[in-house]
């Protein structure tokens, strides 16, 4: 006859694959230096950032600065547990 199905490539398998975990792919250094959260906005301004890790010197944490949607800035002030 005309060959099996498989010849005339009727059947296809699909096959799930799950996409590859995400990893870290670039780790970035940089030498912070305590300022106000004033001067964190200046630099995040000057770099053209959305975000800016800094060390707060008035608390004398790590702080992260963000912008927000509406233009106004956030700040994230992590606490340990």
């Amino acid at each position: 006859g005309r060959g099996s199905s498989f010849a005339r490539g009727e059947f296809s398998q699909e096959v799930e694959t799950a996409p590859p975990p995400k990893r870290v792919i670039k780790v970035k250094r940089f030498a912070i230096k305590p300022m106000s959260v004033d001067e964190a906005i200046d630099q995040m301004e000057l770099l053209g950032h959305d975000f800016f890790l800094f060390f707060n010197a008035d608390t004398e944490e790590l702080n992260l600065l963000y912008r927000r949607k509406d233009g106004n800035y956030g700040l994230i002030t992590p606490e340990l547990e």
